[in-house]
């Protein structure tokens, strides 16, 4: 990245939409959110140099990130650092029968809700390692957790959806298999 833009602009346009994301996870304010992100990519500009010695730039940004968001907050005197993602998405086929597509819609609005009710850590965790594709390593770093902990949070992530996804499916009969 050396002096390069076009490759500081790549990463800039790659990165900062999650990143916009995540930020705002922890500070709640979009436009602070986003004034953070783009001082974390105005820092790494200016020491671009020194950018090559980063072996994970992704995890570099994350924790870049929630440091300048966790400082944002003190400076604010703001105490909740967590706050959903605004979006979770299930791709749905659009040639489905319009009961599939209720169904569907159904379901994902109980995704999305269980996703809702799991503890803020938890909730954190399960977002970076599933819509944000994150390696558990990559998230213990970021969060300054052990990969242990972050797995023990995901299964609980996991299972609780399951729970409520389980529920949705056995409200619904299945149907008669001919032979």
């Amino acid at each position: 990245m050396d002096g390069d833009e076009q490759a500081f602009r790549r990463l800039f346009h790659y990165f900062s939409p999650r990143l916009n994301q995540f930020a705002y996870s922890i500070i709640k304010i979009r436009e602070a959110a986003s004034e953070i992100v783009d001082d974390v990519f105005i820092k790494l500009w200016k020491q671009r140099e020194k950018a090559a010695s980063i072996s994970n730039i992704r995890v570099y940004l994350y924790v870049a990130v929630k440091n300048s968001a966790l400082n944002y907050l003190s400076s604010k005197a703001h105490r909740q650092i967590t706050e959903p993602f605004n979006h979770f998405d299930i791709a749905m086929s659009h040639d489905q029968a319009p009961d599939q597509r209720m169904i569907s819609a159904e379901l994902q609005e109980k995704i999305t809700s269980a996703i809702e009710y799991l503890p803020p850590r938890c909730k954190m965790i399960f977002k970076l390692v599933r819509e944000d594709g994150l390696r558990y390593k990559d998230v213990a770093e970021i969060l300054n957790l052990t990969v242990n902990t972050v797995d023990a949070q995901m299964v609980i992530a996991v299972k609780r959806i399951s729970e409520k996804v389980q529920a949705h499916f056995t409200a619904f009969p299945k149907k008669a298999v001919k032979k």
